[in-house]
């Protein structure tokens, strides 16, 4: 069977091009989800203008995209965390992190699904992440991680802490005697 497809549909083909798929799947997918209808004749006429529309639209979603692209290239993010004394997070900066702070940055809805990361991020330090925003479009920029506060190498544990008000006590008697 011959349809018109309304919009782009991955390994199928483009707005306004007529291709010829299974009868079944165009009844029951393409027909009812509104992607396509049947190629009559009068169709294959008006496939030209569905398609300079489509070609219009895609032009324009390109433009945008680029646009955003350049303003998130300009944009670095930065988080604070708390860390270990090697620089290991003890938690994880993740790609919903990343697309709020993002969309706070830039004032525009960012999908975390399009944030491209092999991994959660668990490392202090300086990340490059991909974002990818339209087909040939992908945006790079950095994320900051910063510990949050000091660092538990830092950070005296409780028995350091005793140990050291017991020396400031010796040492304030040790004053005291003198004067």
């Amino acid at each position: 069977m011959e349809v018109l497809l309304k919009k782009d549909i991955k390994g199928l083909g483009s707005a306004g091009d007529i291709v010829s798929v299974k009868g079944g799947y165009a009844r029951n997918m393409l027909i009812p989800r509104g992607l396509a209808m049947p190629a009559t004749p009068g169709l294959r006429q008006q496939a030209r203008q569905i398609k300079e529309a489509a070609e219009r639209r895609r032009l324009r979603e390109l433009a945008t995209a680029r646009d955003l692209a350049d303003r998130i290239n300009a944009t670095p993010l930065t988080f604070k965390a708390k860390a270990g004394e090697s620089g290991r997070l003890y938690g994880s900066i993740t790609t919903a992190m990343i697309a709020d702070a993002l969309e706070e940055a830039i004032g525009r809805d960012v999908d975390r699904r399009r944030i491209r990361l092999e991994q959660s991020l668990r490392e202090l330090g300086e990340h490059e992440i991909t974002i990818h925003l339209a087909q040939d479009v992908n945006a790079v920029f950095k994320v900051v991680v910063e510990p949050e506060g000091q660092l538990e190498k830092d950070m005296m544990t409780s028995e350091e802490l005793e140990a050291a008000a017991v020396e400031q006590g010796v040492e304030e008697e040790a004053a005291d005697e003198t004067e």
